[in-house]
This record gives C-alpha cells, structure tokens and sequence, in this order.
C-alpha cells in the first residue's frame, strides 16, 4: 500500500525511495503538503512532487533517474546558429513568476498541465526564500522561453521550461549550464527521461547513485557567484564542454 502523509505535519518524514513503486515507476507517497519545510526535505531526499488537478499530491522517486551533466550538454549546429544569430537576450530570476506561469500554461495536444495553481503558488514561495530559480529568454523585449526548478547545495533540479518561439528554451539550457560549468555545479536532475532532454545529452543512471551524488552534492554551499548572470559567460566559449557535442 502506498504511503499517505498529512498536510501540517511539518516533521513528517518521507519513506525511503527504495520503498517506491516499479509501477508506476517511482510513485512513493501521497497526500501532505506543498508547505516549503516539506518541499525542501523531499528535494533533499531526491523526491519530487506530481500530480494532476483532482488527484492528490503524489510525491515521486523514479528509478532510474534521469540526470544531465552541464559539461556534457550537446549543442547542435543549428543552436549554436540560434544562440549566435537569434537576437536572444538572457537574464536568470527577473520574472520567475511568469516563467512559471508560461510553464503552466496549455501545451499544443495536451489536455491540461501538472502545474496547478497550488503548484505554482508553492514554487513562488521556494523563489521569494532563495530556493528556486528562474531563467528568462527574451527576444525583442518579449520573454519567449525560459525554465525554472530547485537549487539544493550545487544540484540544480530542473522543473519545467517553454518556449514561444524556436530553440528558446534550448538557447536557454545552454546558458544555464556554462554558468553551471562555471560555478561549479556538476548536476542537474532531470528527473524523468524526455526526447528534449536527452537529445540535449540528458542520461539515465540507477537511483541508488544519484542519491548518493545527491548526499554529496547537498553538503555543498552554492557559492557567492550562484544566480548572477555573467554575459561574459556565453554558451559558445570553446573550452567548457566535454567531446564535440
């Protein structure tokens, strides 16, 4: 059976990922609370939450994991074209509501969206207490693209990104992950395996690892640099990347 929590317990503890479901993978717990205290402790334990409106809050620990490393990421040649020619501007936590709210919002043959109101409401609270982290694309003035999630220690645990228009939210990841590179932040959790993001060089590895990166990883201070853009840190500097990509 699964494990049930209740919303105001504030010390509750989560059960253990290994105690998660094979079908579907990774289901753990449900019911609690989006209150920032539990927030925090399930994205320190590697467990996130998921669900749909109507359904109660379903927390998750999927296994395997999927996981990007920032050094690793793959930059095809019609995004370095997009990132060099596209008239994009970057900015990181200037609007991280409306990035959520652009994240939220219906997409093309999908009947609804797992951000719900209750979601959204959460996140902003991660963001106003320094938690989560937005990133912004701009093109012309309009914000076309961008993506948000959860810093733990130097783990960046991607939450969900748009885009308006062609390669914005790709145009974005890339600058998220040289200044990743350059802050020394070796992950970014993925969570579940998309065609995007493993197109972008995203890999799945067993759980057991990850929540040991994750242990290590969560001990780490971010850094005095974290979330300050740098435009002197451009995704398409030579040396910052593994292989060809």
């Amino acid at each position: 059976m699964i494990t049930w929590l209740h919303a105001g317990l504030v010390g509750e503890p989560f059960p253990s990922p290994s105690q998660a479901w094979l079908e579907p993978n990774g289901l753990l717990a449900a019911g609690g609370d989006l209150s920032l205290a539990r927030l925090l402790r399930a994205y320190r334990q590697g467990i996130f939450p998921w669900y749909e409106p109507g359904q109660p809050i379903l927390w998750w620990s999927p296994d395997p994991r999927t996981v990007l490393d920032p050094a690793a990421l793959r930059i095809s040649r019609s995004l370095r074209k997009s990132i060099r020619n596209g008239g994009f501007e970057v900015s990181f936590d200037r609007d991280f509501e409306a990035v959520v709210r652009a994240c939220a919002a219906p997409r093309p043959g999908a009947s609804g969206t797992w951000i719900t109101v209750e979601m959204r409401h959460a996140y902003l609270r991660l963001h106003q207490a320094g938690h989560a982290h937005s990133l912004e694309v701009w093109q012309h003035g309009e914000l076309v693209g961008g993506l948000y999630g959860v810093a733990v220690g130097r783990l960046f645990c991607g939450e969900s990104m748009f885009s308006r228009v062609r390669d914005a939210s790709k145009v974005g990841l890339a600058w998220l992950c040289r200044h990743l590179v350059a802050w020394e932040w070796p992950l970014i959790d993925s969570q579940t395996p998309t065609p995007h993001m493993l197109a972008m060089g995203a890999r799945e590895i067993p759980r057991e690892r990850f929540l040991e990166r994750l242990r290590d990883l969560t001990s780490r201070a971010p850094g005095a640099d974290a979330w300050q853009f740098d435009p002197g840190i451009h995704p398409l500097d030579a040396d910052w990347r593994r292989g060809d990509g």
